[in-house]
C-alpha cells in the first residue's frame, strides 16, 4: 500500500469500542492545526502540528499546561490511583545496591536506602568493613532536579570524577572531588554526552567524549553531531583539554574511550549511531605510571563488518567479543600490535545460544549466555578450556558484571519478574556466590509464578513470551492483562523486577512480556529481522502475542492493555494505530512517534541505521506505512491512552508525544480517554524516586481502570 492510499483511507474506518471500563468523554484543550504540508518524493504529507516542535515557545508551554490540567483532573476520578500509589510506595521502600567496583583495593557502589530520590555513592575498605558515603547527590537538589550521571574513581583512589545533568538531560557537566577530605576541585567539563570517564592509571586525568556547544535555545534539541574524544588533566581548565581522536568526515558517528585495568592500553570505539557494527582503535600508553598521551592512535579493525567489544587485556593479548563470523557472538584473542584477522584466535566459539555479555575476571573469561532469554554464566580459561558454570539462584537475568582481570572475584546482579535485583560476589577460589547487601521486600513471591511459552507470529516465526500471574490463574477471558515489549536496537528484554508489576499482580492482573524480533535475544539475525525494512515484523509479533493471550483465554480485548517505552512507545503507537480493536488501553511512554522527522532532533540522527530515514525515498515508503503520527485515522475508536514524556527529554524529544496526542485527540471517535502527562525537571532515562512512583502509579492505575480492574 502506498503512502498516498494510506492517507486516502483516513476517516473511512469506524471501529466499535469493546465493553469494559466506563467511558468518559473529556473536554480536551483546543490544539491549533496548521496547513503545513511536506513533500516527500512526490507524496504530500500534512503536518498540522509542526508548531509543537518548538520547545522554547510560550504557546507550546501553555498548551502543555492545559493538557496536564485535563490529565490530572481525570486521574482524580480513577478509583485505583491512591491504592496503587500507597502500595507502590511500600514496595519501593527497600535497599537497592549497584554492583561494586573494586578500585585501589576498595569497593565503590551506589546504594538507595529505599525512597531516596537518588542513590549516594559509598566506599568500603573491604567486604565486611563499614560503608561511608563519599557523595550524596540528594544534597545538590532536594527535589532531584540535578541528577548524578556518570561517576568513576581514579585508579589510585585519590579522586572521584562525576557528572551532573539538569533534569537528567543526556548532557552532563563533569566535576572532580578529592576523596581524602571530600573537597571539590575547580574542574568543570561541559557538553559531555554519551560518554564514560576513563582515568589513566597515574590518576592525573581522564578521557571523555563531548559534543560542540549547542546554539542558544537548542541545548535539548540540537542534533548530536561531531562528537570527539578528549583528555582532561585534573586541576586544569577545559580549554586546555587534549584532543585525542576525531573523525570530521563521519559527523554522525559516536566515539568512546576506555583504559584497560593495567593502564597500558586505551581502546577507542567508533560507532555509527546505534548500529551494532563498529571500528576499534588502540593507543599503547606504555608505562601506566607515566602514560604517553602523545602515542599514535592505531587501527585494530576498521572494516565496519561486525560488532567488536574489547573485554580487556592480559599483557599484550586483547580479548574481544565479536559478531565477526558469529551472529550469536564469539570471543577472540589477538596479540597487539599484530591485528591481522588471519592471526586472531577463537577462545570461546559461537554456540547455540547468544553470548549477551562477557568480562575478564581473575585471569578468566566470564561469558553470559541467553538460553531462550534466560541467563547462564559460564567460565573459560584464556586458552578456551571450559571451567564450568557459576550456579545462579534460579531462572532469571544476570544484569551488570563487575570484575577486574587481576582480581579473583566477580560481582553480578540477578533478578526475575518476582525477585528484586540482588548483588552476588562469586569467589573463584571457593566456587561460591554470596549475596552482597541483599534486599528485603515485603512481598510473598511464592503465591505467583512465571511461565515461558511460545507462540507463532504472522509469518510463522516462533516467539517466546513470559507470562506472570498468581499460581493457578483461571482463564476466564476477563483477567486484566498488560502486554509489555520493546523490539529494537538489539536490546534483549529479559526477566526483570518492577514494584509496579507486583502491585498489578496483587490486584489479580496478568503480566506478559514477549521477546519480539528487533531485540538481541537470539543474536544479530533476530535483531535485523526487526529493523529497517523489516520493522513491520515487530508489530506483527506484538499483535500475535495479543492474539495468543486472547486465544488462550487469559484475557479479551476489553481487558487487555499494551505498554512500551521509548522504542517500545513507538511499538505501542504503531500497534494501536494498526489494530485499535485489539486493546482496551495503551501506554506509549516517550515514544518515537513521528518517524518522518525523528532524525532532525538530538540523538535521533544516531537511529537512522536502525529505522532508516525519510530523506531516502525507499526508506520513506517504509516509514510512512507505520509512523504513528501519520497513521491515526479520524472516526476510529482508539484504546484509552495515557502518554508520558518529560520536558528535559533530549533523547526522544517531547514533540513526538505532543504531536501524537494532538492527533489522537483529534481523531478519537469514542469516549475512551486519551491524555498526556508531561513531567518537569526530568528526562528520558532519569526521574527522582518520588516523581517516578507518582508517574508509575498514575500510568498503572489508568491502565487498570480502563481494562475493568476494580
Amino acid at each position: 500500500m502506498t503512502a498516498r492510499s494510506l492517507l486516502a483511507l483516513a476517516g473511512l474506518v469506524v471501529l466499535a469500542a469493546p465493553t469494559g471500563a466506563p467511558a468518559q468523554r473529556l473536554d480536551y484543550p483546543d490544539t491549533r492545526r496548521d496547513s503545513v504540508v511536506d513533500d516527500y518524493f512526490g507524496t504530500r504529507v500534512p503536518a498540522p502540528y509542526r508548531w509543537l516542535e518548538d520547545q522554547e515557545s510560550p504557546e507550546v508551554a501553555a498548551w502543555v499546561e492545559r493538557q496536564n490540567a485535563v490529565t490530572f483532573a481525570y486521574l482524580e476520578t480513577v478509583g485505583l490511583r491512591e491504592p496503587f500509589r500507597k502500595r507502590l510506595t511500600e514496595l519501593w521502600n527497600y535497599e537497592k545496591v549497584s554492583v561494586p567496583q573494586r578500585v585501589a583495593g576498595h569497593l565503590f557502589y551506589r546504594k538507595n536506602s529505599g525512597l531516596q530520590n537518588q542513590a549516594p555513592i559509598y566506599e568500603q575498605d573491604d567486604l565486611d568493613a563499614p560503608p561511608r558515603a563519599i557523595l550524596d547527590p540528594n544534597a545538590f537538589s532536594p527535589d532531584g532536579s540535578l541528577a548524578l550521571a556518570a561517576a568513576n574513581v581514579s585508579p589510585d583512589g585519590r579522586y572521584l570524577a562525576y557528572g551532573l545533568s539538569q533534569g537528567g538531560s543526556d548532557f552532563q557537566e563533569l566535576h572532580v572531588r578529592a576523596l581524602a577530605d571530600g573537597h571539590e576541585l575547580a574542574d568543570t567539563v561541559r557538553w559531555v554526552k554519551f560518554s564514560g570517564i576513563a582515568w589513566t592509571n597515574d590518576g592525573r586525568g581522564f578521557f571523555y567524549s563531548r559534543f560542540p556547544e549547542p546554539a542558544p535555545g537548542q541545548t535539548l534539541s540540537a542534533a548530536a553531531l561531531n562528537q570527539k574524544l578528549y583528555y582532561h588533566v585534573v586541576g586544569t581548565p577545559q580549554a586546555q583539554d587534549r584532543l585525542v581522536f576525531e573523525r570530521p568526515d563521519l559527523p554522525d558517528w559516536y566515539v568512546f574511550g576506555n583504559v584497560t585495568d593495567d593502564g597500558r592500553w586505551l581502546f577507542i570505539m567508533l560507532q555509527h549511531g546505534t548500529e551494532t557494527k563498529n571500528h576499534v582503535y588502540y593507543v599503547d600508553l606504555k608505562d601506566p605510571a607515566h602514560p604517553d598521551l602523545s602515542a599514535p592512535v592505531q587501527p585494530l579493525t576498521t572494516a565496519n563488518d561486525a560488532e567488536y567489544v574489547v573485554l580487556g587485556t592480559l599483557g599484550d593479548t586483547a580479548f574481544v567479543m565479536t559478531t565477526n563470523g558469529a551472529p550469536k557472538r564469539r570471543i577472540i584473542a589477538l596479540v597487539l600490535p599484530d591485528t591481522a584477522p588471519a592471526h586472531w584466535r577463537t577462545v570461546v566459539p559461537e554456540g547455540m545460544s547468544v553470548i549477551d555479555g562477557a568480562a575478564l575476571a581473575g585471569g578468566r573469561i566470564v561469558a553470559q549466555y541467553l538460553v531462550d532469554v534466560k541467563s547462564r554464566l559460564r567460565l573459560f580459561a584464556t586458552d578456551g578450556r571450559a571451567l564450568g558454570d557459576v550456579a545462579l539462584p534460579g531462572i532469571g537475568t544476570v544484569g551488570a558484571l563487575s570484575a577486574r582481570a587481576d582480581t579473583p572475584e566477580l560481582f553480578y546482579t540477578f533478578a526475575s519478574f518476582l525477585t528484586p535485583p540482588t548483588v552476588f560476589r562469586y569467589d573463584f577460589a571457593t566456587g561460591r556466590s554470596t549475596p552482597f547487601q541483599p534486599p528485603h521486600l515485603a512481598f510473598d513471591a511464592s503465591r505467583y509464578e512465571t511461565r515461558q511459552v511460545f507462540y507463532t507470529s504472522k509469518d510463522g516465526t516462533r516467539i517466546p513470551v513470559f507470562i506472570t500471574a498468581k499460581k493457578g490463574v483461571r482463564r476466564t477471558r476477563k483477567n486484566p492483562t498488560v502486554l509489555y515489549a520493546y523490539g529494537g536496537f538489539d536490546v534483549s528484554v529479559t526477566p526483570s523486577f518492577s514494584p509496579a508489576v507486583i502491585v498489578w499482580l496483587e490486584h489479580g492482573g496478568v503480566y506478559a512480556v514477549p521477546n519480539l524480533r528487533g531485540g538481541g535475544e537470539y543474536g544479530e539475525a533476530w535483531h535485523r529481522a526487526g529493523m529497517l525494512a523489516n520493522k513491520q515484523n515487530v508489530f506483527d509479533d506484538f499483535i500475535a502475542a495479543a492474539e495468543y493471550l486472547i486465544g488462550q483465554h487469559y484475557t479479551s480485548p476489553a481487558h487487555l492493555a499494551i505498554h512500551g517505552y521509548s522504542n517500545g512507545g513507538l511499538l505501542v503507537g504503531a500497534t494501536m494505530a494498526q489494530r485499535p480493536d485489539l486493546f482496551a488501553a495503551a501506554y506509549p511512554g516517550a515514544g518515537v512517534m513521528d518517524m518522518l522527522r525523528y532524525q532532525k532532533f538530538s540523538a535521533g540522527v544516531g537511529w537512522v541505521s536502525e529505522y532508516g530515514s525519510s530523506d531516502d525515498s525507499t526508506q520513506f515508503r517504509t516509514l510512512i506505512r507505520y509512523s504513528p503520527v501519520q497513521n491515526l485515522r479520524p472516526g476510529t475508536c482508539y484504546p484509552a491512552t495515557i502518554v508520558t514524556t518529560a520536558d528535559h527529554d533530549d533523547r526522544v524529544v517531547p514533540s513526538h508525544s505532543y504531536k501524537f496526542i494532538a492527533a489522537l485527540q483529534h481523531d478519537q471517535a469514542c469516549d475512551r480517554p486519551v491524555v498526556i502527562r508531561v513531567e518537569t525537571k526530568t528526562s528520558h532515562g532519569y526521574m527522582p524516586t518520588d516523581k517516578r512512583i507518582a508517574q508509575l502509579a498514575d500510568v498503572w492505575a489508568f491502565t487498570a481502570w480502563n481494562v475493568g480492574m476494580r
